[in-house]
Formats: C-alpha cells, sequence, structure tokens
C-alpha cells in the first residue's frame, strides 16, 4: 500500500520534463522564426542566408532594413567571418542576363524600407571560409554612415524550390 501511494506521488513530476521541453521548443522556434535588431531607428527584420552545397565559393544574406526616423542613413560597410570579404551587390537583369555589381553603399531614405534579396540589393558573401549549413547562425556586423555598427545573426535556411519567393516565413528574399 505504501509503495503505492508513493508511486502515484512520483507519476506526476514524470511529466515536468516534458512540459519543460515543449516550453522551451516553442521559445527558441519563435526566436527562430523572426529576429530582428534595433539601432537608432533602423530596425534589420530577419537577416537570412541560403544554405549552400559543399565546394561553393559564395553565398548571399538577405534582410529588410525600415528607418523610422526623420533623417536618411547609408549601410556603409558589412563585414562577417563566415568569409574572405564582404560586399554590398545589385543585382539587375539585362534581357536574360544577370548583372550582379559591387555598389559603395546602400541609401535608407527616412520613413523608407529597403529589402534586400535575391532579386536586387543583397550581401555577397566572398570566399566563404565553409558552407553555409541549414540551422548555423553567420555573425555580421552592418555599419551604418549615421546610426554606426550593429552585430546580426543571419540564420542559414533551406534552398526553396526554384520560382520560390519565400524563405520560410511570410516575408520575401
Amino acid at each position: 500500500m505504501l509503495l503505492s501511494t508513493m508511486a502515484s506521488k512520483i507519476r506526476p513530476m514524470h511529466r515536468f520534463p516534458h512540459v519543460v521541453a515543449v516550453a522551451l521548443g516553442i521559445a527558441c522556434t519563435s526566436v527562430a522564426i523572426a529576429h530582428d535588431y534595433t539601432l537608432q531607428r533602423l530596425r534589420i527584420d530577419h537577416p537570412f542566408a541560403r544554405a549552400t552545397p559543399p565546394g561553393a565559393r559564395s553565398g548571399g544574406i538577405y534582410m529588410t532594413i525600415e528607418n523610422s526616423g526623420a533623417a536618411a542613413d547609408r549601410l556603409v560597410r558589412v563585414a562577417s567571418p563566415a568569409a574572405a570579404s564582404v560586399e554590398l551587390h545589385s543585382m539587375t537583369m539585362d534581357g536574360n542576363v544577370m548583372r550582379m555589381r559591387a555598389i559603395a553603399g546602400l541609401d535608407i531614405a527616412p520613413g523608407a524600407t529597403v529589402t534586400l534579396g535575391s532579386a536586387g540589393y543583397h550581401v555577397m558573401l566572398v570566399g566563404l571560409v565553409r558552407p553555409l549549413v541549414v540551422g548555423d547562425g553567420i555573425p555580421v556586423t552592418l555599419t551604418f554612415e549615421r546610426a554606426g555598427a550593429v552585430d546580426v545573426t543571419a540564420l542559414v535556411e533551406a534552398m526553396t524550390p526554384a520560382g520560390s519567393a519565400t524563405h520560410g516565413t511570410s516575408h520575401a528574399p
């Protein structure tokens, strides 16, 4: 009788680790899905990169930058230990030919939102130290002319099917 009474008291405690694991899983998932950073009046929303195949020499980082301030700012430098060099790029289509070129900076007008995505402006990682693997976080420092520097983490996400415009959330790349 004493053993059965003790066993009934112990069983509810056995569920506690499961409740904690579920709560931690939900907390970690929401952090991984929606992450943003604030630097003065600039908001950097969901920096991310696409996974690269073994042997790839370059990769891209994408994000949205919103300027809620009354003055313009300019993204003037991007740095990361994930690559030998990091460049701001502009991509345009000239007929059926994709043209990519490095740019000196990216203006963020007051009240504007600028999207760095696969079909326009983006951050180019040149000379990758190692492949970009799904689930990894890439440390990146964004330096703005007026607001200064902010360290962000670009989460590496899976490649999407050709023609897809999403990266796992409601944002467009």
